[in-house]
């Protein structure tokens, strides 16, 4: 089973699969790798098509962030599944409108809402949690202000991009 990720390093994406134990896709080019964490470190080794590579991993000072030094260089990256940066693009793009609209970014069931019409929220909160392919995803606020209108409820089965609430 192929694994997808991407993962943004400063203002660059790549997307990685993973296409077996020592075989690594980025950006559709396809790598022959041989991947191990040193034991009771953050530093891991990588054999990359011959060459020998050596980084050391880090919680980054953001939520989802790590730091990478390698070769002495350091890099700030964030490495999100499909569905999370299918999540966060959703909520991402909301933010930047005056009125947020949570649309649903997958078919699922709505699980439980948190909040009430009227309710301030601060960015960040949970507004809704769906749960889709036996996973329960938090849907939060990508800023403060006050739930408006809340289109759905517990039980709930709710299609791709239907309104769930809005938050002004």
């Amino acid at each position: 089973m192929m694994s997808k990720y991407i993962t943004t390093i400063g203002e660059k994406q790549y997307t990685v699969e993973l296409i077996d134990a020592t075989h690594v896709s980025v950006n559709d080019k396809i790598y022959e790798i041989d991947f191990v964490a040193v034991s009771g470190q953050p530093v891991f080794s990588l054999l990359l098509n011959g060459g020998s590579f050596q980084a050391e991993v880090y919680p980054g000072e953001e939520d989802d962030m790590m730091q990478v030094l390698m070769r002495g260089r350091l890099y700030e990256a964030l490495v999100e599944d499909e569905r999370e940066k299918r999540l966060s693009s959703a909520a991402g793009a909301a933010a930047q409108s005056g009125e947020f609209v949570l649309r649903a970014p997958m078919p699922g069931l709505v699980v439980k809402i948190p909040v009430e019409e009227g309710a301030q929220v601060q960015k960040g909160d949970v507004l809704l949690i769906l749960e889709s392919m036996k996973m329960q995803n938090e849907l939060k606020s990508p800023r403060e202000g006050k739930v408006t209108r809340i289109q759905v409820k517990a039980g709930d089965s709710v299609e791709q991009r239907q309104v769930m609430l809005s938050v002004e």
